[in-house]
């Protein structure tokens, strides 16, 4: 598995642990109309892509998975920093560049990108 691939692992069962209790009750249709999400996450060593169904289950594929809704490209020692911390303070410096290709991609990447440490 590529280094990338393990690092979004981690980071797909803590998405899994938060978001299944919030796509339940009165609010839950709100965040499911997000759903499903990919996320594609490319460095310079390689490119693996993060997905959540519409359930919340989230998933790991060690490709650019196809009609991503976000695209991060991002040094790999600061994609480590970034998920390892889950705090943009403590990334080391760097580029990054993110490409929303979907509206809803861009509403979850303004939502979530603090709390996954970008």
């Amino acid at each position: 598995m590529s280094c990338t691939a393990k690092l979004l692992g981690s980071v797909a069962g803590s998405v899994d642990r938060e978001l299944k209790p919030r796509l339940q009750g009165f609010l839950g249709g709100m965040v499911r109309a997000y759903l499903p999400q990919t996320w594609v996450f490319r460095t310079e060593e390689d490119v693996a892509s993060l997905l959540v169904d519409r359930d919340g289950h989230a998933s790991v594929v060690e490709a650019a998975a196809p009609h991503p809704d976000v695209t991060v490209e991002i040094g790999h020692a600061r994609l480590k920093a970034a998920l390892s911390s889950r705090s943009s303070a403590k990334l080391p410096a760097g580029a990054m560049k993110v490409t929303s290709h979907t509206a809803k991609g861009r509403t979850a990447y303004d939502y979530l990108h603090q709390r996954i440490g970008l």
